[in-house]
């Protein structure tokens, strides 16, 4: 009888040990993908800086054109 409570034991703690390594593979897998969305995330933040700046320069451009423009009607309304 004891050595059938052995053998249930021994296949329990197999049982338990691969899946304990199974789910050690899977964290190292779970690792690895959150190395590459670190990544991908911190590449998007970058790119999202330079649109910002971009968009920012863009926009001063646009404001200075309008002023240029508004000085050039009011030279024009002058002339009239």
């Amino acid at each position: 009888m004891s050595i059938e409570i052995l053998e249930k034991l021994e296949t329990k703690v197999q049982l338990a040990v691969d899946t304990i390594s199974l789910l050690q593979l899977e964290i190292e897998e779970l690792k690895e993908k959150n190395d590459t969305l670190g990544l991908e995330s911190d590449a998007f933040r970058e790119n999202r800086d330079t649109l910002d700046k971009e968009n920012e320069r863009l926009r001063l451009d646009h404001e200075a054109w309008q002023e240029r423009i508004r000085n050039l009607l009011g030279k024009i309304e002058e002339i009239e």
